[in-house]
């Protein structure tokens, strides 16, 4: 099929390659096969084409190769998906001698037009980078050039580059920071990612600390004691803390992200706040974090193991959601285990009794792991308050009787940890599990258990003698952990009590001298010198009783996460508990804050390039002599000896360039013109004279001629006429007035909320007065109550990267009275609510309004000719399309004329045809077009939307196909 001659079959065929693809299954096979398409016109074919190439391009390396040639042309394609596939296919050939190419690939695909390629050139980088790192130097000026990129699809690419490749160069970062945090929130999802992480290390580097504010008086009683200069110097360095205004505009663009649907970004918001943002503002991230909870289990895992982490350092932030954490019995073990981590490092003496309620039926869990954990729990909580120890250890010792051996063992091991804390006081503990040493079989506990009397030997004088007795007995079936604590019992037991044990102890360390294990038999000739000494040696039999009964201190009970916050929230070393591969450790604060100057952008210097060309334009000649023709003489004997001496002076970096100007037809005709209109005024006398004259000019003017430019001169000319076809384009697109306002309103307080005020806005679809990239929205008070309100205003703005223009304070209002006033928002082109507080003289309520994707729209005027041509351009993945079942009665134009200006303040373009309707109009904040288009047919219509902001798109696509398809 893929060798056939009809495209139907090779189409079909490759899908199925595809196909198998997805499955996993192996493809290589029919490589020589594809690549014979590569070359292929049908646009689908070779999509898919490219599909497989990118896929097993670097299996076989050989063959894909040959097709390089092919990879190149289509890089110029005028399809943007072409181009950027055949980039994609040319970056997974690994084969270094194609490195150049790869190269220049990248650098054209930088400056392409479509950002969708420049996403590619992007993710293009890090492939080139792990081939050849010796390229770092031509990658970071490409990455620094896609850095300035604007557009939110090319954003998370390149930073993603950028930590690849560069992510020593905070340098390149400090013009964009800004840029970057106010387009976070319409980057896609895995951007929003890598941004966040970035700008975490980012503001480590460039802010001071805002945990400082919390330790200003901590040396007030040193400061006593200090000279006047010490007190001088003191009080600089504890002046109060003001967060860096940058510093804000991070915390403020990533809050509105912790309602993010996608987890990956919640974290990483999460970590943000937890590393950046002052101590008191962090609780913010809590409810987000424990929303996640309800994610499958692997997200589970993560986020239990950063609240684990937090809970030990902040337990305030997580103890009102304590219920969140009570296990569940449809839990994995290792999500149990996490929960029940996080329930210990929140227990304190407020809630104790509730955590050990929760505990005593965890211990009864089938999951013996979970129950075992449990124990140690009960035991960590028994260490950190006090008062409650004496109640955990009567509770573990009950377990003694437990049937689950496993049980048993923990309870052992960890009674055996607390009664190092306060042995003389239970010594009826220790009596206790010596008589039930019988039956209890695992190794551990029993070994635990003869620790503990031998530590306490003197607190036991009876019991441990006869416990050695019965290890005696038993000494070569126990296990070999069993065994060296046999071996120190009996050391210790024969200095404190020799009379009793001397015998037991001889024999126990003859056993242990012909043991199988190598541990045991060093460890019985060890104590057998120790305590026994011989007459050859036995200098340290004298220290024998201060090296085996010397005090041990008791152990510490701690969480198994305490050591984590070395490593930063949300990554994997931080879940491995090890520095893995590419980690970025974050850097201490600064003691001082570096200069925020240099996140500055002048305006000034994106025209710095444009300027010293302009201005030699402008100083090459006169006013005066633009019309005359020795003045054109002048100037063209002028460019040549200037080009001859620049030619001669600066060698290649002055070539000069040979253009055709097209002002030269207009010189001509200007000069016959003139030689016209001084043939009228000039007396009868000399008319033969200007007649030949005006011969000889129309002859040299006829004369083909090239203008030699500097590239300077030619780059500005072609700059300037670039910006002469937008100025052309945006006459062709003119604002019109709405062709429809709705009159619905929104409520935006409800009377009961706003104790009496009442508050509801409507978008009046006009420009708005205050800026030309916001949105008029009109506000409608009430007093619905029985007093009088007093400065109604807005007080505070919480939305991140939107601005708003407040409307001027009402400074009363009478019960049974309304109002109506005017403000601004810009919504950046995005339906996110735009949030803030409105206030009265007594009170605040948090109020938002939210945009329909339609009244983020100004109405645009164009004729049928242009909205082609401007459609022309917005093809691929600027085009959203999708077909409308529609009811009979809904066909008619004027019923789907109104609907869609009701629902979008659209422009209409006229129309040839009956059956097609288009509108217009373009964003308010960015000015992007916006281009619609329905097709009528028999039983349904074609919509399309035409726009670079794509997610714009895909919203419009939808609201419109939700409005068509309803009945009239």
């Amino acid at each position: 099929m893929l060798e056939s001659s009809k495209e139907s079959l090779k189409l079909e065929a490759m899908k199925r390659v595809v196909g198998l693809i997805a499955k996993g299954k192996n493809a290589s096979e029919l490589f020589p096969a594809v690549v014979k398409n590569v070359a292929n016109k049908n646009l689908e074919l070779k999509k898919l084409v490219y599909v497989y190439l990118v896929r097993y391009a670097e299996e076989q390396q050989d063959l894909a190769l040959l097709s390089i040639s092919t990879f190149q042309r289509a890089l110029k394609d005028p399809n943007q998906l072409i181009r950027a596939s055949a980039l994609r296919v040319l970056s997974s050939i690994r084969v270094p001698i194609i490195v150049p190419i790869m190269m220049l690939a990248i650098k054209e695909a930088a400056s392409d037009l479509s950002p969708y390629v420049r996403k590619t050139a992007a993710h293009a980088i890090q492939k080139l980078y792990s081939l050849d790192a010796d390229q770092k130097d031509h990658l970071i000026e490409v990455i620094e050039k896609l850095l300035k990129d604007k557009s939110t699809l090319v954003a998370g690419s390149v930073v993603m580059a950028f930590e690849e490749v560069c992510p020593d160069r905070i340098d390149l970062i400090h013009r964009n920071y800004r840029k970057l945090c106010n387009l976070l929130m319409d980057v896609e999802e895995w951007g929003q990612v890598v941004i966040i992480s970035m700008l975490t290390r980012y503001a480590r580097t460039q802010f001071i600390s805002p945990w400082k504010e919390d330790g200003v008086f901590e040396n007030s009683e040193k400061a006593f004691y200090e000279s006047d200069e010490e007190k001088r110097k003191s009080a600089e360095e504890t002046k109060p803390y003001a967060m860096d205004p940058d510093h804000r505009l991070l915390l403020r663009s990533t809050k509105p992200l912790l309602q993010s649907r996608n987890t990956a970004v919640v974290m990483s918001v999460a970590q943000l706040y937890w590393h950046l943002a002052p101590k008191h503002e962090v609780n913010i991230i809590t409810k987000s974090l424990v929303r996640l909870l309800r994610s499958h289990r692997e997200v589970q895992y993560i986020v239990l193991q950063n609240i684990a982490t937090m809970s030990i350092q902040r337990k305030g932030m997580f103890e009102p959601f304590m219920k969140s954490f009570y296990v569940r019995s449809t839990d994995a073990t290792h999500i149990k285990t996490l929960k029940l981590e996080i329930l210990t490092n929140l227990a304190n003496e407020a809630n104790i009794s509730t955590v050990l309620r929760e505990f005593q039926t965890y211990v009864k869990s089938q999951d013996k792991a979970f129950a075992a954990a449990t124990i140690q729990a009960i035991g960590r909580c028994a260490t950190n308050i006090s008062e409650i120890t004496d109640t955990c250890l009567n509770g573990l010792v009950l377990l003694l009787s437990n049937r689950d051996e496993t049980v048993v063992a923990e309870s052992v091991v960890v009674i055996r940890k607390l009664l190092q804390t306060q042995p003389s006081e239970h010594s009826d503990i220790i009596k206790h599990m010596a008589k039930l040493f019988d039956n209890i079989t695992v190794p551990m506990a029993r070994a635990s258990i003869l620790w503990l009397i031998g530590e306490y030997c003197e607190h036991v004088p009876k019991i441990a003698p006869d416990v050695l007795r019965k290890m005696a007995k038993t000494f070569h079936n126990e296990e070999d952990i069993v065994k060296l604590q046999t071996v120190s019992l009996a050391a210790k037991l024969y200095l404190t009590n020799s009379k009793q044990t001397k015998l037991l102890t001889q024999y126990i360390l003859n056993l242990g001298k012909y043991d199988q294990n190598y541990d045991i038999r060093d460890r019985t000739r060890f104590i057998r010198q120790l305590i026994v000494p011989s007459e050859r040696g036995g200098a340290l039999s004298k220290y024998a009783r201060r090296i085996l009964l010397a005090p041990k201190p008791a152990p510490v009970l701690q969480s198994a996460f305490k050591d984590r916050d070395r490593f930063q929230l949300g990554t994997l070393s931080h879940t491995l508990n090890s520095k893995a591969t590419g980690y970025l450790e974050l850097s201490d604060w600064p003691p001082m804050a570096p200069d925020q100057s240099v996140r500055n952008v002048e305006v000034a210097e994106a025209m710095k390039e444009w300027s010293p060309a302009v201005g030699k334009a402008k100083s090459s000649k006169s006013d005066d002599k633009f019309y005359s023709d020795s003045g054109e003489e002048e100037d063209e004997q002028a460019a040549d000896s200037g080009s001859d001496e620049e030619g001669g002076s600066e060698g290649s970096t002055r070539t000069p360039v040979s253009l055709s100007s097209e002002a030269e037809s207009e010189n001509s005709e200007t000069s016959e013109d003139s030689s016209q209109s001084e043939k009228s005024s000039d007396s009868g006398t000399g008319v033969k004279k200007t007649t030949t004259q005006k011969n000889k000019k129309l002859q040299q003017a006829k004369k083909p001629r090239k203008v030699r430019y500097t590239q300077s001169q030619a780059l500005t000319i072609s700059k300037l006429v670039s910006v002469c076809d937008r100025v052309c384009v945006c006459v062709c697109q003119q604002l019109s007035s709405p062709v429809f306002v709705p009159v619905h309103t929104y409520e935006l307080l409800h009377r009961m909320t706003g104790k009496g005020l009442a508050a509801q806005y409507h978008f009046s679809r006009q420009p708005c007065i205050y800026d030309d990239r916001m949105i008029s929205v009109q506000l409608t008070f009430s007093n619905n109550g029985d007093h009088t309100l007093e400065n109604i205003h807005i007080s505070e703005k919480t939305s991140a990267g939107q601005n708003i223009h407040c409307f001027s304070p009402i400074e009363c209002l009478e019960p049974e009275k309304s109002v109506t006033v005017s403000m601004g928002v810009d919504f950046n082109d995005s339906t996110q609510a735009a949030s803030f507080q409105l206030c009265t003289k007594a009170e605040g309520f948090n109020v938002s309004i939210q945009p329909a994707v339609g009244e983020l729209l100004l109405p645009v005027t164009m004729s049928e000719q242009d909205f082609s041509k401007e459609q022309g351009k917005l093809q691929g993945m600027n085009e959203s399309s999708a077909t409308i079942a529609m009811t009979p009665e809904s066909i008619t134009s004027q019923p789907l004329h109104r609907k869609v200006v009701n629902m979008a303040n659209v422009g209409v373009v006229p129309s040839g045809q009956n059956n097609v309707h288009r509108f217009a109009a373009k964003l308010v904040s960015s000015g992007a077009l916006v281009l619609v288009c329905v097709v009528q047919k028999d039983s349904g219509a074609q919509l399309t939307v035409n726009t670079e902001k794509t997610i714009i798109g895909s919203m419009l696509l939808r609201e419109l196909q939700t409005v068509l398809s309803q009945g009239s």
